[in-house]
């Protein structure tokens, strides 16, 4: 079969562009949504999940102060009990996460220590993957756990649904097996770009000999979803303008855009966000204290602006990170790969605000590392079952017992 210029150039055009635009993460049940009356945009629950890339030093971002082993382990890069901003007698904020103590002291957030699973990686790629496809150690997933609650059919799945990565590319958390979320930095830009002349002349491109060759007839139906749903998202949130004020970040940019998504009643449960920078091997003090600090005042805004807009009681959001650190710091100042983390929760509706469990426990640990005490598929079970109000069994391939937090 002879393909002439014009259609090899459409044909570069729809592996190459389409695929570097991140518009072929659009997923096929993302429809046209202008005739969904604005009454049946609101009412949802939204998840928030916040990534630490990494392996973020838990130990010195819940400081347990309170522990004398915490400073013998760390003679060099530990934060000083002075500097902590005390939540109790054992645990406290790093000072660059002092944006957070009021959302604390409001019941906003809960703090679950000694987070892991067994038989843990110290790869940054494979325990990421644990992380986002909610696999066992041993196990090799291919799509992730939110990409999964997606392919569940679950009653909000049945009606127009979106899980949005704000960002360029999609993680694999967010991919499924027939359905995959949408990554989505700019919905104007999204927009634009789907306005393109050459963009829309491939639309009405309907030589199926040609579009079938390497599974371009697949692109060529995203495209045609990817055309609809760019219109729905930027029309449904432009008629929102975000008031409150965020940090001038990545981040902060980042979180802003959630807002307004949230805010303009976007039909979406699942946001996802990441923030890098958290593998700290030297010097980790300076670095680890700039992240963490884009991280609290960032978040921070975006709480205080859900409260003040009436949408904090209906978010919830999730921090991890892959890994924590060793427990001792290393010879360059800085901490290695480790095990067992904290993840963080905010939200209006935390059932257990504070500090959900005991803090680390530093006198019993494993070859160095922290033992784990809280699987995080069950952090997940808690997040499928009582927030996005699934089976968990059903996404997580068997069932775990979730926790107490909401």
């Amino acid at each position: 079969m002879t393909l002439n210029v014009q259609q090899m150039k459409r044909r570069d055009f729809l592996k190459n562009t389409a695929l570097a635009s991140g518009a072929i993460m659009l997923p096929a049940f993302l429809k046209p949504f202008e005739s969904l009356a604005s009454t049946e945009l609101t009412g949802y629950k939204n998840l928030v999940i916040i990534q630490l890339s990494g392996g973020n030093d838990g130990l010195n971002t819940i400081v347990p102060y309170g522990n004398d082993i915490y400073y013998q382990k760390r003679s060099v890069i530990s934060v000083k009990p002075a500097e902590v901003v005390k939540l109790d007698n054992m645990l406290g904020l790093n000072p660059n996460l002092s944006a957070l103590k009021e959302i604390y002291d409001q019941g906003w957030m809960g703090i679950i220590n000694s987070v892991g699973y067994p038989n843990p990686d110290r790869s940054h790629f494979r325990s990421m993957d644990i992380w986002q496809t909610a696999s066992d150690s041993n196990q090799f997933l291919t799509t992730g756990w939110i990409g999964r609650y997606l392919d569940s059919n679950c009653q909000a799945c049945k009606n127009a649904y979106t899980a949005i990565e704000v960002d360029d590319t999609l993680s694999l958390a967010m991919k499924g097996a027939t359905m995959k979320g949408i990554a989505v930095r700019d919905p104007n830009k999204l927009y634009q770009s789907t306005r393109e002349p050459f963009f829309k002349d491939l639309l009405h491109d309907h030589d199926s000999d040609h579009l079938n060759e390497d599974n371009l007839g697949y692109l060529y139906k995203t495209m045609v979803e990817t055309y609809s749903s760019a219109e729905y998202i930027e029309n449904t949130s432009k008629t929102y303008n975000v008031n409150a004020e965020y940090p001038d970040t990545p981040l902060g940019n980042q979180l802003k855009m959630v807002s307004k998504f949230i805010n303009s009643g976007l039909q979406t449960r699942v946001y996802y966000v990441s923030l890098s920078g958290f593998d700290t091997h030297v010097g980790q003090v300076n670095q680890q204290s700039r992240q963490l600090k884009i991280y609290g005042d960032a978040v921070a805004a975006l709480i205080r602006d859900l409260k003040q807009t009436g949408k904090l009681d209906d978010t919830l959001v999730m921090t991890f990170s892959e890994f924590g650190r060793r427990v001792e710091q290393n010879a360059s100042n800085g901490t290695d790969h480790g095990t067992a983390n904290n993840i963080l929760l905010l939200g209006g509706k935390l059932k257990k605000a504070g500090i959900f469990n005991d803090a680390p426990n530093l006198s019993d640990l494993d070859n160095g590392d922290l033992k784990y005490q809280v699987d995080f598929r069950d952090v997940y079970a808690t997040l499928l079952d009582k927030w996005l109000n699934v089976n968990n069994g059903q996404i997580l391939n068997r069932s775990f017992d979730g926790l107490d937090f909401v």
